[in-house]
């Protein structure tokens, strides 16, 4: 599937980083894109096809990501409050909920976003629909999540344009550099979970007499 893709962009070359920005902002919708494969395609491309327009594919790709995290802060600040109408989805986003989660981001905002960029399988869009759902600060979000877009972008981008003759290599690489953090971003949410289920239990049986 991915030589397909490729085949096709070596083919368009000249407007490949229109390609790129397209599926991007598409991504910001929850299609199912892999945010991960563009860019390790818009490297392969820059390299191999059109070096002379490696700068500008770098730069149409890093706008697609960041406008594309924006499309989904703003779905969560959007949607959110009609969603809390909806009986059969109120659990999911009720005012508790949406209390704690604020809180999370108030502690933590920083830090989730920094990390949450190097998350895959849709995890990373959920965190930016959760900072529009709390209405986090639209201008520290951007901020915090334009130097993580930069940073992930630009690891990601370099890493595969200096080996982009062997990208099957550098996909295989980040795939398992994305399980990894996806695992430790797994592990540290169950710890978290399993740790205040087991303050909950404890503090119930220091009340009772």
């Amino acid at each position: 599937m991915l030589e397909s893709f490729l085949d096709l962009l070596v083919q368009n070359a000249a407007h490949a980083h229109w390609v790129f920005f397209s599926l991007l902002m598409l991504a910001g919708f929850n299609l199912p894109i892999s945010e991960d494969l563009v860019v390790l395609s818009g490297a392969v491309v820059a390299a191999t096809v059109v070096p002379e327009n490696a700068y500008k594919i770098f730069a149409f790709i890093f706008v697609g990501c960041y406008f594309s995290d924006w499309l989904s802060y703003w779905i969560g600040r959007v949607v959110s409050p009609w969603l809390r109408k909806k009986k059969m989805l109120v659990k999911i986003v009720d005012n508790r909920r949406i209390v704690k989660i604020n809180r999370f981001y108030e502690k933590y905002g920083v830090l989730t976003l920094l990390f949450g960029r190097f998350i895959p399988f849709g995890v990373r869009n959920f965190l930016f629909m959760s900072a529009g759902m709390v209405r986090m600060n639209f201008v520290k979000f951007i901020i915090i999540d334009g130097i993580a877009c930069l940073l992930s972008n630009t690891i990601w981008f370099t890493l595969a344009y200096s080996l982009a003759e062997n990208y099957k290599v550098v996909l295989s690489y980040m795939k398992r550099a994305n399980i990894v953090i996806f695992g430790i971003f797994l592990l540290v949410i169950l710890s978290i979970v399993g740790y205040k289920i087991y303050k909950r239990k404890k503090d119930s049986k220091d009340v009772i007499p």
